[in-house]
């Protein structure tokens, strides 16, 4: 068992501290709604659900050390609402059969939860960091590949004798708290799931993705809601400058108003763009990058 995952009591009294955090009756009542409860018998949803709160907080690496880790301190374990220790046949059949919607459905309630007891929660710092220049509200979509057992999920074979599980997460910058996730094959083009993932953000709002996002028919559609985005232009790009914007100085090398000349990218994308070319520090060394 790696030793960085045996439960301290510290790490139990902040495993305590989020437990306290969620009301005692929204695990069990949730578990109703979505017939969670029905599967469960001897590990109930609430020791399923601490389990993986001691995971994440534990940075446990597989079964054996979040299982090993609660069973060596059950005393303690106890003390959190009577949670038990799984077994690794139990958590493994849980995480696999139990509809994930109880999860989601839990962070929602938590996060209403405490926003009622305290309205200025996860509303955003506006004051520190990147994002204290701007008022407005600022996404940022990001995808990330989750590594899987391929004998295990025939449904995420992504090579030969590979697996894996793609992460689309739409985040608040402001917040750093996660506003959408969708969970696909990895073998998906991310841009098929950029309108899904933009669909809830508002007018005026802004929202920022990687180039692998880049649906051009989509950015116009986010263009007419009046949604601000930025992304990354793509090296092959076609476009014809139509007017060159004065420079300030400082890292921002070009920035020009353009129009797409690829007759596709026309089609889905009428209007005018701003491309801005600018010198990006990137592991210590800048490189000019266009967006």
């Amino acid at each position: 068992m790696n030793k960085s995952t045996i439960p301290s009591r510290s790490k139990f009294a902040v495993l305590r501290q989020i437990c306290n955090l969620i009301p005692g009756h929204l695990v069990p009542k949730l578990a109703r709604e979505t017939g969670v409860d029905k599967k469960a018998r001897t590990f109930s949803p609430w020791s399923h659900l601490v389990s993986l709160i001691y995971a994440q907080l534990t940075h446990a690496i597989g079964l054996n050390d979040i299982c090993d880790g609660l069973r060596l301190h059950n005393g303690l374990l106890v003390t959190l609402r009577s949670a038990t220790p799984p077994s690794r046949n139990n958590l493994s059949h849980a995480n696999k059969k139990r509809d994930a919607s109880l999860a989601e459905r839990i962070f929602w309630s938590v996060l209403g939860h405490l926003q009622t007891l305290q309205p200025s929660f996860a509303r955003g710092n506006r004051g520190k960091g990147v994002a204290r220049r701007f008022r407005r509200v600022i996404h940022v979509v990001d995808s990330t590949t989750i590594q899987l057992v391929a004998s295990c999920m025939d449904w995420a074979k992504h090579r030969r004798r590979k697996a894996a599980a793609k992460c689309h997460l739409r985040l608040d910058l402001h917040s750093f708290l996660p506003r959408f996730a969708i969970i696909d094959t990895a073998r998906e083009n991310d841009g098929k799931r950029s309108r899904e993932l933009c669909a809830a953000i508002r007018p005026g709002e802004i929202v920022v993705f990687d180039k692998a996002y880049l649906d051009f028919a989509h950015l116009f559609d986010l263009l007419q809601r009046g949604v601000f985005w930025v992304t990354r232009a793509k090296d092959n790009m076609a476009y014809q400058v139509i007017t060159t914007l004065p420079v300030s100085g400082g890292n921002i090398l070009r920035d020009e108003l353009i129009v797409l000349l690829t007759h596709s990218a026309a089609i889905d994308y009428p209007d005018v763009l701003r491309r801005i070319t600018a010198l990006v520090e990137v592991d210590g060394c800048e490189q000019e990058m266009a967006f």
